[in-house]
């Protein structure tokens, strides 16, 4: 592939991928939820059964004192909340509400139509390909936003 073929293809790969953000983004604001892109990357760790402040800084690549004015936000606007942590007195952990799950699902489905459209124009079995391939790429580990 030559070096222009490589940057179209990079650039159809970020345009892609920032489309998918703001289509979840706009579905979950058309669900009722005031939520910003960032939110989606913290609830993916706190579904698993909560996190620390520091644990939830590793997985955004971000400070932990950026992670804990994120857990500040998402506390004032009811998506998460501070519990003892069950393995460490001095440690907090952060648990996402009946309300923070309520926008997960909503992010859910926002992405599942946004995925569905693309099979509409691929047809299924391409989008499956496409899927198969990337995933193949893709890095192990966090999905990150790019701050």
């Amino acid at each position: 592939m030559h070096d222009s073929e490589a940057l179209a293809l990079s650039a159809v790969l970020l345009a892609a991928a920032g489309e998918l953000t703001r289509r979840i983004d706009d579905g979950v604001t058309a669900r009722g939820f005031e939520a910003r892109p960032s939110y989606g990357f913290a609830f993916t760790r706190l579904a698993r059964g909560g996190a620390t402040v520091t644990e939830l800084g590793v997985h955004l690549g971000v400070t932990k004192q950026a992670a804990s004015q994120l857990v500040e936000e998402l506390v004032r606007q009811g998506y998460v909340e501070r519990r003892p942590h069950p393995g460490d007195a001095r440690a907090r952990l952060i648990v996402l509400t009946e309300h923070g799950r309520d926008c997960t699902r909503a992010a859910e489905e926002a992405a599942a139509e946004a995925v569905r459209a693309w099979g509409e124009v691929l047809g299924e079995e391409r989008l499956s390909a496409l899927y198969a391939h990337l995933a193949r790429i893709a890095p192990e580990g966090p999905i990150r936003p790019v701050w």
